[in-house]
Formats: structure tokens, C-alpha cells, sequence
């Protein structure tokens, strides 16, 4: 398994571009000539940056796109999808071990991550879409979870738990059943995009969203999107009793304090993450 333990800052990624600036780490996909495939190393270390957000303060949040005009075409079919009729079931397992841990190192980094999807996001760019928390796109985005198309169940990289709740139990069922492509209007009307914006308009859109974001209080960012993931499993009573304890941790914040006094100063908050 690929390690990042220098700060993101100071990293230097092997299998993709990554620029840290003013708290905002952008992650670019970036092999243009073949839609930006994923290939195992790169699996891993995505999986490994993400991972590594837990222990870097001084990134707020990321924003995940492609180069080119596209976010990503997923798995690369021949770095992996050939080698893959070569293995055996052990071999296979560690494969889709490799692969899911990305998704878990996405949605466990406490940072919010922005995807900026530009022409074609499908398989596994479709998911690292779905993975991340907010998703802005371009009229051009084509989103297809097209498992099915290569003879396996839509069930990939916790497709069937987290796409239902993003855009309804029916509408996911026949996008995985079918492994068409979902427009760019039907994404935006069925609210797995949040906003679509012009092609030459999705990174500053997407810059704009993040600064705006990472000005904010990132502590109380950081329990927002962890209390988001772990509501799934509770009922509405366990939900506001684990709330309740997330909200008055985030009440010991010296940015809680910081707020008051701006508020009261009629001035506004500059928050630290305190």
C-alpha cells in the first residue's frame, strides 16, 4: 500500500498533478490522451492522499477534476481490466479491496472534496464523482456507472449504498441496471450535480465554491461531513443525540468564540480551524 506521510504541501504525486494553494489541495487527473484511466498505482496512491488529509491541517479542502476536457474514463483496460483475466480469486479480491479503499479513503478524509466534471466521468470515474461531497459539472458531463456493459454487477465501490441516496432508490436502479450514460441536465435535475457551469467557466467555479468553503470553520467542516457519513446508519433519535455531542465539541472551538466576537464587533469571522 502507497504511504503519504510528508505534508501535502511538499508531496510530490507520481500518477497525477496535485497543487496545494491557500488550503485548497486540486487533484488533477491527469493522462488527457486516454480520458485519464486509472491504472493500480494510481488507485493507490489517490487512496494514500486522501489518506493522508487526516493528518494535514493545513489543507481545508480538495478539488478532484481531469485534464483535458474529461474527468475520467475509470479502470484502464489494459493496465488493468487484461492483467485482471490473469488472476485468481485472491488476486481478484485484492484488486477490489484496492479499489473500494480509495472510496473509503475519500469519504473518511475529513476534508470536503469538490469534483469538477467535465466530459465523460464513467466506472470509476463515475464513482470517485459519487464519492465526493459536492459535484459541479459542465452541459458536456457524461456520467455512466457502465459495470454492467463489461459483464459485472453494478455493485462496485459502494455504488448501491451511496448513489440511491444521492439521486433516489428508482432512478439508480436503472442507471446501474441499464449502465447508460446519465446527462449532464438529468445529473443537475436529479441533484447529483450541484451547479453546472460553461467548460472554460468549471475551475474558477470550482475554486471560487472551494475558497469559499475553506474560509470557513474547518473543525466544524470536518464534523459536518463525518456526522453526514455516520447519519446513514442511525435512526432520527440516535441522529440528533449524536448531534448533540458533535455540536457542543464544536461549541469548544476557539472559532465558535471567534464568531461571537466578530458578530458582536459587527465585523465578520475569519476562522482558523480551532
Amino acid at each position: 500500500m502507497t504511504h503519504v506521510t510528508t505534508p501535502l504541501t511538499d508531496y510530490q504525486a507520481q500518477h497525477f498533478l496535485l497543487s496545494v494553494r491557500e488550503g485548497i489541495a486540486t487533484v488533477t487527473l491527469n493522462r488527457p490522451e486516454r480520458k485519464n484511466p486509472l491504472t493500480f498505482e494510481s488507485y493507490a496512491e489517490l487512496a494514500a492522499l486522501f489518506r493522508a488529509g487526516v493528518r494535514d491541517d493545513g489543507v481545508k479542502i480538495f478539488i478532484l477534476t481531469g485534464a483535458g476536457g474529461n474527468f475520467s474514463s475509470g479502470g484502464d483496460v489494459h493496465e488493468i481490466i487484461g492483467p485482471l483475466l490473469e488472476r485468481d480469486t485472491k488476486g481478484l479480491m485484492e484488486f477490489t479491496a484496492l479499489t473500494g479503499e480509495l472510496v473509503k479513503a475519500m469519504r473518511a478524509c475529513p476534508q470536503p472534496i469538490i469534483a469538477a466534471i467535465d466530459g465523460i466521468a464513467v466506472g470509476a470515474g463515475a464513482i470517485m464523482a459519487m464519492a465526493a461531497d459536492i459535484r459541479i459539472a459542465t452541459p458536456r458531463a457524461k456520467v455512466a456507472f457502465l459495470f454492467n456493459r463489461v459483464g459485472l454487477a453494478g455493485c462496485d465501490m459502494g455504488a448501491c449504498a451511496m448513489l440511491p441516496r444521492i439521486i433516489g432508490q428508482g432512478r439508480a436502479s436503472e442507471l446501474l441496471f441499464r449502465g447508460r450514460v446519465m446527462t449532464a441536465d438529468e445529473g443537475h435535475a436529479w441533484g447529483f450535480h450541484n451547479a453546472l457551469h460553461a467548460p472554460e467557466a468549471l475551475d474558477e467555479a470550482a475554486n471560487s465554491l472551494a475558497r469559499e468553503i475553506a474560509a470557513g470553520p474547518n473543525f466544524a467542516h470536518a464534523m459536518t461531513k463525518r456526522m453526514l457519513g455516520m447519519e446513514w446508519a442511525m435512526s432520527v433519535e440516535q441522529a440528533i443525540e449524536a448531534e448533540a455531542v458533535a455540536q457542543a465539541l464544536c461549541m469548544t472551538t476557539q472559532d465558535f468564540r471567534r464568531a461571537y466576537d466578530a458578530f458582536v464587533a459587527k465585523q465578520t469571522p475569519v476562522f482558523k480551524g480551532d
